[in-house]
């Protein structure tokens, strides 16, 4: 059987998934999206020319793949069918024919949206920093069974029901809790209407299609969105996403079998970085974490906000290593890296207790307590923009990756040195 690939984030997502995935796409029949929304922002740069996604899976560039939007995905029809207008207006070819979505896809609506934004601002200091795209009321929506799936475009009748079930129980929250205009219901179905008749004939069964591919023998790669430490269950709660972007979510979100997932790779920064609020033990607030900022164009794709930068840590890297089971990582900008005189790396913290742990701990209260220990390298003058071969990387730029392997337990199997497809160092091919 071929081997398959999920390319999950390792630290708090933004970590350029979306190029890896490109890259990797080529080797494949198919590439599937197994969680999130059109809160993930992935830019791809290929040729010089910029594209970025939300909701279609990166492969689609590749005009002879297939890409798939798996059931752990929520889905904004307006987000989904804006994009696939950026696409063909773009020259990408028979996008819509390329594209298949889950039929038990949960829609984000317009009610979603509006209570994910009452909700922020009525938490004052305490926002969590959501993107106020409605993600998490609709993921609300799928576990307390009142979502409107893909599936009910289908019967127009029982859709009107669930819709007009789901506005009263939002508009109660909207006016009564949140003082905020409530949604009325011929303006949904209205959206809904809008979409409906383009989007049915995507509508596949996912699952089976893997599934036929795997027995086939095809290589299919599993895209993961935001990253491991914003995942609902094992990351820096309440700071964190409203899905599982764990490795392990690809079997669930997609609807394929767990032997199908042979080979996890992690994507890491050579820095860290992180979007909105909660803690963040190695965050710089100097000149050096400025320059991170500025050399690694760190603001949002999909929000445009401003990224939080700091030191590699490897001890919360280890942590996503062991919940997802990585077997390779692939460090990206590392060219973001060049010309500071002297980089530390985060190998473990100091907790508030006096004791140490070289792992990052569970939940933000107990992150928030973290100090970081640090261990202090030499860096390098010499552009490393661009270099595809791993010997000829500065030998300082070499110690400092052989030391992120040793700290956080794993192999580097890919070093990004830019955002195009050919900037990159291959040391183990994920599909070998």
């Amino acid at each position: 059987m071929a081997k398959n690939v999920v390319v999950i984030g390792a630290q708090w997502g933004d970590e350029g998934k979306g190029k890896i995935v490109d890259w990797l796409a080529e080797e494949t029949s198919g590439v599937v999206r197994f969680q999130g929304g059109h809160n993930a922002g992935h830019t791809l740069v290929v040729g010089g020319k910029k594209t970025i996604l939300r909701l279609i899976p990166s492969g689609i560039l590749h005009e002879k793949l297939d890409c798939f939007i798996g059931s752990g995905v929520v889905v904004s029809p307006e987000a989904l069918l804006g994009e696939i207008d950026e696409l063909n207006a773009a020259g990408v070819k028979n996008v819509e024919g390329r594209l298949k979505i889950a039929p038990t896809c949960t829609l984000i609506l317009p009610y979603h949206i509006a209570l994910d934004q009452a909700r922020e601002a009525s938490r004052g200091s305490g926002k969590i920093g959501t993107t106020g795209r409605g993600i998490g009321p609709a993921y609300e929506d799928k576990i307390a069974r009142r979502s409107i799936r893909m599936v009910d475009l289908f019967d127009v009748e029982k859709l009107k029901t669930k819709l007009q079930s789901n506005i009263e129980y939002y508009n109660v929250q909207l006016e009564h809790l949140h003082k905020a205009e409530p949604v009325k219901f011929e303006d949904v179905f209205a959206v809904i209407e809008k979409f409906a008749d383009r989007i049915k004939p995507m509508i596949t069964d996912v699952s089976s299609t893997l599934y036929a591919k795997y027995e086939k023998g095809e290589k299919v790669l599993f895209e993961g969105a935001q990253g491991t430490l914003l995942d609902i269950d094992y990351g820096t709660y309440p700071f964190v996403t409203s899905s599982n972007c764990l490795a392990g979510a690809a079997s669930a979100g997609a609807g394929v079998p767990p032997q199908m997932l042979n080979y996890v790779l992690g994507i890491v920064k050579a820095y860290t970085t992180r979007v909105g609020s909660g803690p963040f033990p190695t965050e710089l607030f100097d000149d050096i974490g400025a320059g991170l900022a500025k050399r690694g164009h760190e603001f949002g794709s999909v929000t445009g906000r401003a990224r939080r930068c700091g030191w590699f840590d490897a001890a919360a890297l280890k942590r996503s290593i062991q919940v997802n089971g990585i077997s390779g990582i692939c460090i990206t900008k590392l060219d973001v890296m060049d010309g500071i005189e002297n980089i530390n790396i985060c190998v473990g913290y100091e907790l508030p207790d006096g004791s140490k742990t070289d792992i990052l701990p569970f939940g933000s209260d107990a992150v928030e307590g973290c100090k970081p220990i640090y261990e202090t390298m030499p860096g390098w003058t010499e552009s490393t923009f661009g270099v595809k071969e791993f010997n000829k990387l500065p030998e300082n730029a070499k110690a400092y990756l052989k030391r992120i392997e040793e700290a956080c337990g794993a192999p580097i199997a890919i070093v990004s040195t830019g955002p195009d497809r050919e900037e990159t160092i291959v040391l183990q091919h994920p599909f070998a």
